[in-house]
């Protein structure tokens, strides 16, 4: 699992330089309404739950951040450095062997859990377990699998041999930087038969700079300080997730200072948040990419040619003027313009209703009466799944239906929660599920650009999120090629046809390449999120 799942954002900014900009009237003083070393932020997101093991919301990797435990995090310049080891295993420092095949980890000492329970080996070989563990509800368990044994020579160093080398072994295993499974406490789960309804999903306890106080379902999530963290206190006292799921209401919020943070922001509040006395909107480069879903199993949209011509049929600039305020960044790359893997040939298709239409007659969909096309009795008739609550992914998804009737293909629109939306393929989540034609939400980029878990013919859920169900032998093969390079610059040549081929064989649209924005209390000190795990450098945080 090496991706985040985004809030059913749809699309953000243009890439650019980061920077901070102060709202009107931002003052230096500290406001009336902030209240001291507590910070309330929302992400117009209600929440599955809060173990990273069985839930890869957005919003739940933000607080997992903050209060489970990780063997590696990522620096601002999105870098693995150690948290739970006392170094990132690389070939030159020994811990990786000459063949790649194995990975050791050196552990801190004297590190406890947020309980006071000592941490050691035993948890990190237990938590190894349970990801392997099938009947646990695991996204995903790409890289897991690679795994052939275990050692604990002693109670601070885990060896893991592979069955292949594994170049996103620092992200995968336990590293925060993506939708990636944390540590967990053998003490408090060790004796489980699987971890899927164990009562500690609801209040986790981990080993991060703050611990899980309460879950107020559909109300609220609050942190407090671990006061055993290993690297000592955090300046903040309080967090409070504020759950509101409507993106009007969370902008009104911030209007009336009862929030202190929203993140990421929508473009099409953009504007608004910007005119807020007292905020500073923070506005970077991001990993993101917002996209539709095709359905590549399902009648008709099993063609690449069908699925080109929605493609084609789709006005992203037009989209971008109107949806996100002419921002963005329209290409056919998944993989964002800053990240050091992009491959600047991939050719991006233009609007073109005209070969939109020649491509669907050349695929045998003929316009019936009603102007809808159908082929052997089958009409392209699409089911389009979204969320609830999401204004500006309705308004999108109006502006796409205008142009494909155009061409001869309906939408019916289908909304849903968000829990149940992103929920587990065990639990009949509506993205793993694929009982939809089209659908659109986001997804992040990981550090080293691995593919495989969105796009491999070999991680189709439940084996992993692959939700469109695309299949191109090359490009798995170029995947596994990939992960099988610890060298940046000798991965690369695998990454462009992982690139070319998701842009040619069109399992998806990539809408557009997001950047982050972040709106927040101009109070608020020290926030400095880098685009693959924003919530980890929180200990020099405060308002």
């Amino acid at each position: 699992m090496k991706r985040f799942l985004a809030a059913c954002s749809i699309a953000v900014l243009v890439a650019g330089v980061t920077r901070a900009v102060p709202a009107a009237g931002a003052s230096p003083e500290r406001h009336p309404y902030t209240i001291p070393h507590v910070l309330r932020y929302a992400t117009a997101e209600d929440i599955v739950g809060l173990n990273p093991h069985l839930s890869q919301q957005l919003v739940v990797s933000y607080m997992s951040s903050l209060t489970m435990a990780w063997l590696v995090k990522f620096d601002h310049d999105n870098r693995p450095y150690p948290e739970l080891a006392t170094r990132v295993p690389t070939q030159a420092n020994g811990g990786i062997s000459k063949d790649g095949l194995t990975l050791t980890y050196h552990l801190r000492h004297g590190v406890r859990w947020s309980d006071g329970a000592p941490f050691d080996a035993d948890d990190v070989v237990f938590s190894t377990r349970a990801v392997l563990n099938p009947a646990n509800n695991e996204v995903g368990r790409d890289g897991w699998d690679l795994i052939t044994k275990i050692d604990e020579p002693d109670k601070y160093t885990v060896v893991y041999h592979l069955k292949q080398k594994y170049a996103a072994y620092a992200a995968t295993f336990f590293g925060s930087g993506g939708a990636n499974p944390c540590v967990l406490p053998k003490h408090l789960l060790g004796d489980l038969p699987d971890i899927n309804n164990a009562p500690y999903n609801a209040l986790p306890v981990g080993i991060g700079p703050f611990k899980y106080l309460s879950w107020k379902r559909s109300d609220s999530v609050e942190m407090v300080p671990n006061p055993f963290y290993f690297r000592g206190q955090p300046k903040l006292q309080r967090i409070v997730f504020k759950i509101v799921p409507d993106r009007n209401t969370v902008v009104t919020q911030l209007e009336t200072h009862e929030i202190d943070l929203w993140m990421p922001v929508s473009a099409p509040f953009y504007d608004r948040v910007k005119a807020i006395p007292g905020l500073t909107v923070l506005r970077q480069p991001s990993y993101y990419f917002n996209h539709l879903d095709f359905q590549n199993t399902h009648p008709g949209l099993d063609d690449q040619r069908v699925r080109r011509a929605l493609r084609l049929a789709i006005d992203r600039n037009e989209l971008k003027l109107k949806i996100r305020h002419g921002i963005g960044i329209v290409q056919d790359d998944p993989v964002s313009p800053k990240h050091p893997t992009f491959d600047r040939s991939v050719p991006t298709d233009p609007f073109d209703l005209t070969l939109a239409a020649k491509l669907l007659d050349q695929a045998g969909w003929k316009p019936g009466p009603d102007g809808i096309r159908a082929k052997n009795g089958h009409k392209l008739n699409l089911d389009f799944a979204t969320s609830t609550g999401t204004p500006d992914s309705d308004s999108m998804i109006e502006l796409i239906r205008v142009n494909w009737q155009k061409i001869g293909v309906g939408i019916t629109v289908r909304h849903y929660p968000s829990p149940l939306m992103f929920a587990p393929y065990a639990n009949n989540g509506i993205v793993y599920s694929g009982k939809w034609d089209v659908i659109s939400f986001g997804w992040g980029g990981d550090p080293i650009g691995d593919l495989s878990n969105l796009y491999s013919c070999d991680r189709i859920p439940p084996k992993g999120q692959n939700d469109p169900r695309y299949c191109d032998r090359a490009v798995t093969n170029a995947m596994n090629a990939f992960k099988l390079e610890y060298d940046e610059k000798a991965r690369q040549k695998y990454s462009n046809i992982m690139q070319a081929g998701i842009a040619r064989d069109v399992p998806i649209v990539v809408l557009n390449i997001s950047e982050d924005i972040y709106a927040y209390n101009s109070d608020l000190t020290g926030f400095h999120p880098n685009q693959v795990s924003q919530f980890d450098d929180f200990m020099n945080v405060d308002i």
